[in-house]
């Protein structure tokens, strides 16, 4: 059995032994006014037998081409589960699905595209998995991608593979926006710039590796409308990348970060002058040498990043200590015993 045929059969069992929730189905769209009818049709057939109460989010991202309207109109005829949430104008994608998220009242949350290459006859799989068994994301993997090689499937290859080596997330398929999450976990991250594409890494800072998973969806080509992506997109990846490891190691100790930076640049620099400064007694000319400004410039670089590490110290206890953040994250439903009960 192929398997395209075993995720067909995998369907109907999904809607089988869910346990009770409310489910909430979130889709930014931009500029998509001809999968604007097609996607609200799709996403209500595919879940008309769902078992639980669910709704729809649809997010116009500051369609300029009438996508908004079109999703108004068409919800209305539908039923009142089918929420439309206009932007003032095109905040991109990350914001947009972060407006869904802020909107969604399901006590699981799934996020999905709006082109029709997911298909939503996929997110019993992804919501059965997510609810059955502990995790708190199950992610979709486009097994059989269907898009070019050269300009999407190959890149996204290259990214995937240097996210996971980064990241150390065992994801294959990480720009796969057909995702279910438990609302509780996923509030506990925001969603800025550029961050759909790691959202599972953004999730591992609240919640452990270990409870994240993969389903293999189905996946389709664009039947009507543009993409929105070009190769332009993976030196977007780069730049994120960077910040997302960053965040992931030193998020809450970024003092360490500039802090090894100093001292390393730092005792280079001194290094440099001692070197210079034992040839000066030796009585050669240093003066005129490069390698008196590189050292100088290394020592005063070195003092710079400390004090850099000292400040995003500060700011980093300022931000625990005056939102209440946390630097932890506990399980659900994992605490045994009584907070007000002690042994006499």
């Amino acid at each position: 059995m192929n398997m395209l045929a075993e995720i067909e059969a995998a369907r109907p069992l999904a809607l089988i032994g869910l346990p009770p929730h409310r489910l909430s189905v979130v889709v930014p769209m931009y500029n998509e006014i001809d999968n604007a009818q097609p996607l609200i049709d799709a996403v209500h057939g595919a879940l008309a037998a769902y078992p639980h109460p669910w709704e729809l989010i649809v997010v116009d991202d500051g369609s300029r081409d009438g996508t908004g309207a079109a999703l108004q109109a068409h919800a209305a005829t539908v039923g009142p589960h089918i929420r439309v949430l206009r932007l003032l104008r095109n905040f991109r994608q990350t914001a947009a699905m972060q407006a869904g998220i802020d909107a969604a009242r399901g006590d699981v949350i799934v996020t999905m595209d709006g082109d029709l290459q997911n298909d939503p006859r996929d997110i019993p799989l992804l919501v059965h998995k997510l609810l059955n068994e502990p995790y708190d994301l199950v992610a979709g993997w486009r097994k059989n991608r269907q898009d070019g090689f050269a300009l999407r499937k190959f890149p996204s290859m290259l990214a995937n593979r240097l996210i996971r080596r980064i990241t150390s997330l065992r994801f294959q398929d990480l720009g796969c926006s057909l995702k279910a999450f438990r609302a509780p976990v996923l509030r506990q991250v925001r969603l800025y710039g550029e961050m759909h594409r790691f959202i599972p890494a953004w999730m591992a800072t609240v919640t452990s590796p270990d409870r994240m998973a993969e389903v293999a969806v189905s996946h389709h080509a664009r039947t009507a409308g543009e993409s929105k992506y070009g190769i332009s997109r993976t030196f977007r990846v780069l730049v994120d990348l960077l910040a997302v490891y960053f965040f992931l190691n030193f998020g809450s100790r970024p003092g360490h970060f500039f802090g090894a930076l100093g001292l390393a640049v730092g005792a280079a620099g001194t290094a440099i002058l001692g070197y210079l400064g034992v040839l000066k007694l030796l009585g050669e000319s240093v003066g005129g040498r490069p390698l008196l400004s590189l050292g100088f410039f290394c020592v005063i670089g070195g003092l710079q990043f400390l004090c850099t590490g000292v400040l995003a110290e500060l700011l980093i206890r300022i931000y625990y200590d005056g939102t209440h953040a946390q630097q932890y994250h506990t399980m659900p439903n994992a605490q045994v015993g009584d907070n007000d009960a002690w042994h006499v």
